[in-house]
């Protein structure tokens, strides 16, 4: 297995075929082996960081070029849902949300209008910065337009993304 740095943030298998961690921008993941690909993609992110960082506690260089996929792997393998879209681009499900933004990542808490996301949005978005932060992430929580509340993820320092 190799890393992918053109946007992979999984573990690539040889050939090209990857795994993509759900973003919250896409259909609900599904499918028997789901959990089994989250487990295994996030136990390469783990090993590619004992072998890059020399350890676990911050992420490997893989990671800041591919941010965005590496928040949304890390965000998936703890458990938290990814918001998800319909073929019309209809958000049916509260979730997480990552979002590429120049040199961060900024992470929502998303969901279809009347499901109750901004209740949750608070409580859930500091749980996140929480299991982020344990990855090596710094995350700063924002209120911004309308009320509602995001994440601002950067690499480690405030150093942004490369």
């Amino acid at each position: 297995m190799e890393y992918s740095d053109g946007g992979g943030g999984g573990v690539t298998e040889p050939g090209g075929v990857g795994f993509k961690p759900a973003t919250g921008d896409g259909p609900e993941p599904s499918g028997t082996g789901r959990a089994a690909e989250v487990r295994t993609a996030y136990e390469g992110l783990l090993q590619i960081r004992r072998l890059l960082a020399g350890g676990t506690a911050v992420p490997a260089p893989w990671e800041l070029r591919a941010a965005a996929r590496a928040v949304a792997l890390v965000l998936e393998a703890a458990g938290f849902p990814p918001s998800a879209v319909d073929g019309a681009g209809r958000r049916v499900r509260n979730g997480y949300r990552v979002v590429p933004d120049a040199d961060r990542v900024e992470v929502t808490w998303a969901g279809p209008p009347g499901g109750g996301a901004a209740l949750e949005e608070q409580e859930r978005l500091k749980a996140c910065a929480a299991e982020l932060e344990r990855h090596g992430w710094d995350c700063l929580l924002y209120r911004g337009p309308r009320g509602r509340r995001f994440l601002e993820v950067e690499a480690p320092g405030g150093r942004g993304t490369p």
